[in-house]
């Protein structure tokens, strides 16, 4: 993968070049080796056993106090959580310190002692055109604690040494990420996030990363209301019938759809009228901007198709899309400015001060796209989705899909396991009430893909289950937020729990830890929070909680498949499964 060693790398303090594993083989090509070492590569002979000769590049950088990176999981893969932490950066930190010894006269003043620092590299959505991102640096590890056992003659100790500095590693990866047991928790806890942020922009990117995981553990935790597995599957149904229709929350919640476009219920026509004017208002503001970004916009629109069908490419791995919008982009870029300049120049007779004026033509045609799309994309959007509703829901009842037909649509869509991850090796998650029911191996959501019909078909279905969501939701925090659950506790990750005044039952840990390749790991202890204070961090952060319970704009197109209000059913829990029974009350 590019894009983390590219964030990581602009984003790096004092500028530092950081210097980045590449397998030994890539190194045979003298042009290949030559663009590779330029660039700060270091060279690691994978085949090799001896630990020295395998990290030796690894030591010459960090002997001239060079920075090395490296990405201890070994692999990129989607999941809902940290996998797996490999001990090679723990094997490297700790042979480095050995090799200290052996050869003094190679270091660098002030290169003796080096320091891990755990780093986390968090989207705010992987695959979504220029979303945000937020690295964060932890605690730096220092090798000394580890020395005695590391260079300890017994049989085990080197090996116990490392595993334990991986484990630190790995919790400090933990903390920084977002980490669920299963897809389901995930996407429940994500779909709560934009129900309760309908602009995730407005999320302080600080606290991005705890609240996600406040939301997890929320979901993670077993029968925390009566209704919670029928509120969780609300969230999953409008969560799943969002991807198929490729909208989201933030645009639905911003489009105008008042009472008047009702098309089932009589409006004096010139009400409705004016409603539609506004309508095509909002149409027209957006087509009269269009003639100042249309020539970017075509201009860079190959660009857009190429990272379009890139990401087509590889849908059923969320970290491979945004890579592949960005490299298919960025190949006709590479081919588009260069071409643009030339024949500018051109136009200019080749002049010197042509030159000069195609060259920063160039850039501020560069500047001038970039500047213009967010704000033009977002009303594009809007604007598509606002036509799209309108047809959807005037359109004649029977065009929409059946209750039957839809329920393929209701569930997300899983990703296929990773070939490149040792399941046999990944740690396990504890289970209840540390991190709430233990999660199935894969969901239980399709892998398989599944063909989209027209948007128009399922308009209807995708505001019912916004409806149900939002209401879903909000009953979760008036019964969290109620007098009687003053002593209601809510799963918590240990260093959430610690942080936020949680309780952390260390007595509760097993009496024996899991072991890994015959060397002891610790063992995660049962931690929670009051749901009170849950609730109150939530608020606190921006979450529109009492909003929940507010009537929904454009609620009245939230019909049955027969027209009926799905207010006027009655929802019963039985199990996992939720009956509807017409006639009754909720």
């Amino acid at each position: 993968m590019m894009l983390d060693p590219a964030i990581l790398s602009s984003a790096f303090p004092h500028a530092r070049i950081l210097h980045y594993w590449a397998k030994a083989s890539l190194f045979a090509n003298p042009a290949m080796a030559y663009i590779l070492k330029s660039a700060g590569n270091i060279p690691v002979d994978r085949k090799s056993k001896d630990r020295q000769r395998l990290f030796r590049g690894t030591f010459d950088a960090l002997a001239r106090g060079k920075a090395v990176a490296l990405f201890p999981e070994g692999t990129s893969y989607t999941e809902p959580r940290i996998m797996q932490v490999k001990d090679g950066a723990a094997w490297a930190a700790l042979e480095y310190m050995k090799w200290v010894i052996d050869h003094p006269e190679k270091i660098q003043m002030g290169a003796e002692n080096i320091l891990l620092i755990p780093t986390a590299i968090v989207y705010t959505n992987k695959s979504k055109y220029r979303s945000q991102v937020i690295m964060e640096f932890g605690r730096p590890i220092a090798t000394e604690p580890y020395r005695e056992q590391f260079l300890s003659p017994e049989e085990g100790a080197s090996r116990a040494a490392v595993k334990r500095l991986t484990a630190a590693i790995e919790q400090q990866l933990v903390e920084m990420t977002i980490n669920a047991p299963d897809w389901e928790a995930l996407y429940a806890a994500r779909m709560a996030r934009d129900l309760l942020w309908e602009d995730e922009r407005r999320i302080n990117l600080d606290d991005f990363v705890a609240i996600s995981q406040t939301l997890v553990d929320l979901f993670c935790t077993p029968d925390l209301v009566p209704n919670f597995t029928a509120i969780k599957r609300h969230l999953l149904t409008y969560y799943s019938l969002l991807q198929s229709t490729n909208m989201t929350n933030s645009v639905l919640s911003s489009l105008p759809l008042p009472k008047q476009l009702d098309p089932y219920h009589p409006v004096p026509l010139p009400s409705r009228l004016f409603t539609l004017m506004i309508l095509m208002r909002d149409t027209l503001t957006c087509l009269v901007r269009l003639p100042f970004f249309l020539i970017p916009l075509v201009v860079h629109a190959p660009a857009y198709a190429l990272g379009r069908f890139g990401a087509r490419l590889v849908e059923e791995e969320e970290e491979t899309q945004a890579q592949n919008k960005v490299v298919f982009g960025l190949l006709f870029l590479l081919m588009m400015y260069p071409a643009t300049f030339f024949f500018v120049w051109a136009f200019l007779r080749y002049t010197p001060l042509g030159a000069l004026f195609a060259g920063a033509f160039v850039f501020l045609f560069a500047r001038y796209h970039n500047t213009l799309i967010n704000d033009n994309y977002e009303h594009l959007k809007r604007l598509s989705a606002a036509w799209r509703v309108l047809v959807g829901v005037w359109a004649p009842k029977h065009w929409d899909l059946s209750l039957s037909a839809v329920a393929q649509y209701t569930t997300p869509r899983v990703p296929p396991e990773n070939p490149w991850i040792d399941r046999s090796k990944v740690k396990s998650r504890p289970a209840t009430p540390a991190n709430g029911a233990p999660s199935s191996p894969r969901g239980s959501g399709p892998s398989h893909k599944r063909r989209k019909p027209p948007t128009r078909r399922l308009i209807r279905h995708v505001l019912r289950a916004r409806v149900e969501a939002a209401k879903a939701l909000a009953s979760l925090f008036e019964q969290l937020g109620s007098a009687d659950a003053e002593r209601k506790r809510v799963c918590a990750s240990v260093h959430l729990a610690r942080q936020f005044g949680g309780h952390v039952d260390e007595a509760a840990l097993p009496p024996h830890a899991e072991t890994t390749e015959g060397v002891e790991a610790p063992a995660e202890p049962a931690a929670w929070r009051s749901a009170r204070e849950v609730v109150d961090f939530l608020r606190k952060r921006g979450a529109r909680i009492a909003s929940l319970e507010d009537r929904i704009q454009g609620d009245w197109a939230a019909l049955s498949s027969d027209g009926e209000p799905e207010s006027d059913a009655a929802v019963t829990e039985t199990g996992d499964m939720v009956w509807v029974t017409p006639g009754s009350s909720p």
